[in-house]
């Protein structure tokens, strides 16, 4: 059994990966601005009040998590905007860079000393709309930069926790019919699933590189 702090937990991908871990014996640790009725009724250790745009939120988990061995860290937490270039709203494209790039670096920080070291994993949930070489169809500017920059920070997590021991990750959990998409796309249940598999399997070797949660390598 292995202990499992996940961001973003009260809905959507984060719900479903905590139900999976707790179905499968692991200790959850549920991190989320606010709880939902769902998370409540999975019996995982929730922290609200977890603000990833507030550092300070942030910076306090490690004292509000104590003591306790992490195995595995699941940066999942998200948001979305779209901006076309003539719609281009910097306020929101701000937002999702502290959301979506600051806030899984700086939470990775905060919980370094409490990660297992070695064997320790830190995955971060990002998106294949971050890949420039994959970047077929443009828009989405704020979204797309914040990706392409947590991308940037993961690798560089990859080179500073490797003598550690422990394992980065990057994860594309496919187009998942959430709030955040409208409802459009794979059921979470399969996207959770895919993304569990991806870090269960993953190695040190593979520290730093990109991969959809159905298993295929994707270009930076």
């Amino acid at each position: 059994m292995s202990t499992w702090v996940v961001t973003g937990a009260n809905k959507g991908i984060g719900l479903e990966l905590c139900r999976q871990l707790k179905a499968r014996g692991d200790t959850v640790l549920a991190l989320c601005r606010k709880s939902s009725a769902e998370l409540t009724a999975l019996g995982v250790e929730i922290f609200d009040g977890v603000d990833m745009a507030n550092p300070a939120s942030i910076a306090a988990l490690a004292s509000r998590i104590g003591s306790r061995r992490i195995d595995v860290l699941v940066n999942n937490a998200g948001i979305l905007t779209i901006e076309s270039l003539e719609d281009l709203d910097v306020d929101r494209m701000l937002e999702q860079y502290r959301v979506n790039t600051l806030g899984p670096l700086l939470t990775t920080r905060a919980l370094r000393a409490q990660l297992a070291s070695p064997g320790g994993k830190v995955a971060i949930v990002t998106s294949r709309v971050g890949s420039i070489a994959d970047n077929g169809s443009g828009g989405m500017y704020g979204y797309r930069m914040s990706k392409a920059a947590v991308n940037m920070a993961g690798m560089n997590l990859s080179h500073d926790l490797r003598d550690a021991g422990i394992t980065v990750l990057l994860l594309h959990p496919g187009m998942v019919a959430t709030s955040m998409t409208g409802g459009a796309g794979i059921p979470p249940a399969q996207s959770a699933a895919g993304l569990l598999q991806r870090i269960d399997t993953a190695t040190l070797a593979q520290s730093g590189t990109f991969w959809h949660a159905n298993g295929e390598p994707l270009p930076w």
